[in-house]
């Protein structure tokens, strides 16, 4: 295990049957539609970018998890808004070298969670890497199967659907995995580092409320440069939303990630630099979000520590 990078003077840095349905279903590769590829969160579980579904993300109000010592911004079924860690705890990342598939990936984290001397419930955040957007019977089965070890380890509620977890999804236009994996994950650890300690869930450049993607996404299927600033802007005013819930903005930040494919330059400086998105850098991962037609999203965090192994 290698010490990662540190927070810009902040702190230190198995395949089952199922999962072999995901893999075949998450291929589906970029010819579907995608208005009606994520019904609403009533039908069955909505993608990573659904916000404003129903109200609680809306009004972007948080909640104790104390099984975990944090807190999370509710959103939908299978993720949170964002994760911040209560006071006396820090947040810890942990980066994987290559992406390892889902099952084994909750095996491998399990292990160093409890290597830390930490319950499960302190998993609080996931970076996930999926091979292409999935279609309906894809990531249903996906998300189901993903909430079921968050069930199992005492953090999902089936009752109640909540689900405190922090989580981008994205799909590298290059070189991905053949199946959805973990590409990172954070935990919340205990000592205060005097920092705050957070991380907020991707976002991509879809509105809220009810209708399709196509009715909803800001300027569909448009990466002019005028476009492509819009849903840039768009987005960054969503992560500033999620971190003010938290009482925090971008001086916190210790990382900032984009997941686009198109040329962000024309904005990079008047709206992400200038803004302070990238005070400890950006970091650009020539990736796509999860569903089809969205074309830009964004993660940031506030981590005491970062690792890789």
């Amino acid at each position: 295990m290698d010490e990662g990078r540190k927070g810009c003077g902040k702190g230190e840095s198995a395949e089952s049957g199922h999962e072999r349905n995901i893999a075949t279903a998450s291929r589906s590769r970029k010819g579907m539609q995608a208005a009606d590829a994520f019904a609403p969160i009533d039908r069955f579980p909505t993608s990573d970018h659904a916000r404003g579904r129903g109200n609680a993300e809306t009004a972007m109000t948080t909640i104790d998890f104390t099984a975990g010592n944090y807190r999370y911004m509710p959103s939908v079924f299978q993720y949170s808004a964002g994760a911040a860690a209560m006071p006396g705890y820090h947040v810890q990342r942990v980066m994987f070298r290559s992406p390892v598939p889902l099952k084994a990936g909750f095996a491998r984290i399990a292990q160093i969670i409890r290597g830390a001397g930490r319950p499960l419930t302190a998993f609080c955040a996931c970076e996930l890497r999926s091979p292409a957007p999935f279609d309906d019977a894809g990531f249903k089965a996906f998300n189901e199967i993903y909430v079921g070890t968050l069930a199992e380890w005492g953090i999902y509620n089936a009752e109640t659907r909540a689900n405190p977890v922090a989580r981008s999804n994205v799909c590298p236009e290059i070189g991905g995995p053949p199946e959805p994996s973990f590409h990172a994950f954070s935990f919340v650890a205990e000592g205060d580092v005097g920092s705050p300690q957070f991380v907020i869930s991707g976002s991509g450049e879809a509105r809220e409320g009810a209708g399709s993607y196509a009715e909803r996404i800001v300027r569909l299927n448009d990466t002019s440069p005028a476009g492509l600033r819009e849903k840039g802007v768009f987005v960054l005013e969503q992560m500033e939303k999620r971190m003010a819930a938290f009482g925090h903005g971008w001086p916190d930040t210790t990382a900032a990630q984009v997941y686009c494919i198109h040329d962000i330059h024309p904005f990079l400086a008047d709206e992400i630099v200038r803004r302070g998105a990238a005070r400890c850098g950006l970091t650009w991962h020539f990736n796509r979000p999860p569903v089809i037609g969205l074309d830009y999203e964004m993660d940031c965090r506030s981590v005491a520590v970062e690792r890789s192994l």
